[in-house]
């Protein structure tokens, strides 16, 4: 491997993907709350670093968090073309029976799929939720199966869907990390119908019901996500909020209270954004080096990351980190683009807290026959003398 120049290591210093979990320990900041809740997690939302964890990959009872999946498979359909935001649906008798938090809507009345979305993300509504997992898949059983399709998808390794709604059942369970990510994948994949989270009412049926997220009206910071409540979960919430350019995501599972909810995953969202801080230097696809192609049409390919570069760490730490680069020393062509063609990797200390593969920007084609009769001389010496 060939070590890059010391310009392109102080470069490279200020563009590198870190995990603030990993140094924690080194950094003096004071130690997270304590919350009063059987599972939590703080996410930062651009890099999907976690940030405070306690019993985050433990399997509970989600209750109506539940329905952050119904709502995100039903966007998905829209965006794909699959159905329509006019699209009415007929109410069928199993929905209209649902029990729990409603929309109030009437057995064989036909209702657009927009409002049982704003029923579902705002009212919490059961029998919005069974709606339109029967208008996409037929079924609410079918519906299931696609929700668990999705989980696997998404890497939610701690979680599986027995229904649309969050109704209790044995299997039928998730995780405070899996609704994190589901969440940052609701909130990044579509920011369109993302707007419907921070709603604070809805007015169906002569029925104005408010969003059950307290945090809408206390913290103007927070735009979303869902709440949710069951005997055997507990109160439980996912939430977001962008301050000064950054996004957390919380969640909670398990506290004992409508209030209790609300007020711990303040506490998680003022400690994120007090002693942390997430900055994005460059975009995926960016020029970082060029590395020799021996063989090619070309000379020199394009090496850059797949990813954003983004950091999340303690406030003020950003300039202990240091970074180096390494790049594949013959590269042959044909080369084709997203290639693995080289390692960055970061470092606290001694300590490599990050690496990332540097991939090829463009494909380079195989060159002509003297072009490889040419290289294969030079590279003969080379190797000679190398």
């Amino acid at each position: 491997m060939k070590t890059t120049s010391f310009a392109q290591r102080i470069f490279l210093s200020l563009l590198l993907l870190t995990a603030p979990a990993a140094w924690a320990a080194q950094m003096v900041i004071p130690a997270p709350p304590q919350l009063a809740a059987k599972s939590y997690v703080l996410m930062d939302a651009a890099s999907g670093n976690v940030l405070i964890e306690h019993n985050a990959d433990e399997r509970l009872p989600p209750a109506s968090l539940t329905k952050l999946m119904t709502a995100y498979l039903a966007t998905l359909d829209i965006n794909r073309g699959q159905i329509k935001g006019s699209d009415l649906v007929r109410i069928s008798e199993k929905a209209w029976r649902m029990g729990g938090s409603k929309m109030f809507i009437e057995v064989g009345n036909e209702v657009a799929v927009d409002d049982l979305l704003r029923g579902i993300i705002i009212q919490s509504g059961n029998d919005a939720s069974v709606a339109i997992a029967e208008h996409i898949a037929g079924s609410e059983e079918a519906f299931a199966d696609m929700m668990n399709a999705t989980a696997e998808r998404l890497g939610l390794d701690n979680s599986q869907f027995r229904n649309a709604t969050g109704w209790p059942d044995p299997e039928h369970y998730s995780s405070a990390k899996d609704m994190a990510k589901l969440a940052r994948a609701i909130i990044y994949e579509d920011p369109q119908h993302y707007a419907i989270y921070a709603q604070k009412e809805f007015l169906w049926n002569g029925i104005k019901q408010p969003n059950r997220n307290l945090l809408l009206w206390r913290d103007k910071t927070v735009d979303g996500l869902k709440t949710g409540h069951t005997e055997e979960a507990g109160y439980c919430l996912v939430s977001s909020a962008v301050r000064d350019g950054m996004r957390l995501i919380s969640v909670v599972f398990g506290t004992n209270s409508e209030q209790a909810r609300a007020a711990e995953t303040q506490k998680l969202l003022t400690y994120g954004f007090r002693f942390f801080e997430t900055r994005t230097f460059y975009q995926k696809g960016a020029e970082l080096a060029q590395a020799q192609v021996w063989k090619g049409t070309a000379r020199q390919v394009k090496a850059g990351l797949a990813g954003d570069l983004t950091l999340t760490l303690p406030k003020g730490q950003l300039d202990k980190l240091q970074a180096g680069m390494t790049l594949n020393p013959q590269l042959m062509a044909p080369i084709e683009q997203g290639a693995v063609i080289g390692k960055v990797e970061v470092k606290l200390g001694e300590e490599v807290v990050h690496s990332a593969d540097l991939v090829a920007l463009e494909s380079v084609d195989e060159g002509g026959l003297f072009r490889r009769l040419w290289d294969s001389i030079r590279l003969f010496f080379y190797g000679l003398f190398n």
